[in-house]
């Protein structure tokens, strides 16, 4: 049985302005190719399939598209939602979708069951059970108790997600007793394991109550795909549990990363091999640090990762004490004829920062909330602490808002 583990892809992302749409085409474009080229069975996203609840329309066609193109190919997708995935727009097109080889999973059912999938190979036979476990929302598996300390509902949520997947997991083993195959086990999930390196482009899901899922907790099926943490990583140091890290960078922190899909090869004596499968890169990402003299050459070398029909998308971190009313002009002389665009200057000390607009005007159109939110608090003279509060208690008030809507 091979499947292709990949995570958090976040159609309709706009990233300071800037539409991801060609990157993520061509991402989906070699998706295919490599599905087709690997003959591989099944491909499992680990939740944020979407970046928000309310998808731009070319979103949803990409999605429409990928679907359709793997039932040609004759690969299983199986679809798990995250904290980003609005419950209500994935379980829209769930039923028909279904009729596609396409299972989706939008958040922790009430029957269990549903929740259990036999996924086949490509001859038509069992080739691995999969609990199919998505973003768990503290709601969908406690009740919260008046008077715990902040510690105890820590726990609490903890021992909840944890008997959430060992109900799911021994499901799985009775399913494959019933079938009389030694099946291997898949297990998914979409959550901050202790220990899991993030990136500023990764939303603390659990507010105020779960800091990190312990590895001991997780049942032990053969392999676990898991989803929410942007960098490729096995989680304590151990071959069958990863994240699979988002196909492309979503943040400028991201940027010298190798993004990287799994192939997962297992068999009745269960995992066999994992192998990263590069991503190519679509989109120049590059962000430079320096003094002035510094950033002139380190500019004009990321220039040479575009071209004039694709810029590279620069952030520029500004080194030095010295205040300079006219840095946003020293830095567009610099850029000028080169095939690079500023999408942000900021100043190494970490507590000023300044946007650059570039050719084109942003717009409310091109801005989440979020983006509105981060460009008013930039304007603060705030701990980074303190901003980083705030920001995570707008999300987690938005994301509620949303929740509610939906």
């Amino acid at each position: 049985m091979r499947i292709l583990h990949t995570s958090d892809w976040h159609l309709g992302q706009h990233f300071m302005g800037k539409t991801r749409q060609a990157e993520h085409q061509a991402f989906i474009d070699w998706l295919i190719a490599q599905v087709r080229q690997h003959t591989v069975d099944a491909v499992i996203i680990a939740g944020d399939i979407f970046d928000t609840g309310a998808p731009p329309s070319y979103a949803r066609e990409l999605y429409n598209h990928l679907v359709v193109e793997l039932h040609n190919a004759g690969t299983a997708l199986i679809l798990l939602g995250g904290n980003h995935d609005s419950v209500a727009t994935l379980s829209e097109s769930r039923p028909l979708l279904s009729y596609l080889t396409t299972t989706v999973v939008p958040a922790v059912e009430e029957d269990l069951s549903r929740q259990l999938l036999v996924v086949k190979d490509r001859d038509g036979l069992p080739g691995a059970v999969v609990c199919a476990i998505p973003f768990i929302r503290p709601r969908d598996v406690l009740q919260s108790q008046a008077g715990q300390s902040a510690e105890e509902k820590q726990l609490s949520l903890q021992e909840a997600i944890h008997q959430h997947y060992q109900t799911v997991y021994q499901l799985a083993c009775a399913k494959r007793d019933e079938l009389g195959l030694p099946l291997p086990i898949i297990a998914t999930g979409h959550l901050t394991t202790v220990g899991a390196s993030a990136s500023e482009s990764v939303r603390e899901i659990y507010v105020g109550a779960l800091e990190a899922f312990p590895t001991t907790a997780f049942p032990p099926a053969d392999y676990i795909a898991l989803g929410h943490i942007h960098r490729p990583q096995k989680v304590g140091g151990l071959e069958h549990i990863r994240y699979s890290g988002s196909p492309i960078p979503l943040s400028f922190d991201e940027a010298a990363l190798q993004k990287e899909v799994l192939m997962v090869d297992l068999d009745a004596s269960g995992l066999q091999a994992v192998t990263p499968l590069p991503v190519p890169r679509h989109q120049a990402l590059v962000s430079v640090k320096g003094n002035l003299t510094e950033l002139a050459i380190a500019i004009t070398d990321a220039a040479k990762q575009g071209n004039l029909e694709r810029p590279v998308w620069l952030e520029v971190m500004v080194r030095g004490d010295d205040y300079l009313s006219d840095l946003q002009n020293r830095i567009q002389a610099m850029t000028e004829g080169l095939p690079v665009e500023v999408l942000r200057i900021r100043r190494d000390r970490g507590n000023a920062a300044a946007s650059l607009q570039a050719a084109a005007k942003e717009t409310l159109d091109e801005l989440s909330p979020f983006d509105v939110f981060a460009k008013r608090l930039e304007q603060e003279d705030l701990e980074a602490g303190l901003k980083q509060q705030l920001e995570t208690r707008y999300r987690s008030i938005v994301d509620s808002l949303k929740e509610g809507a939906a």
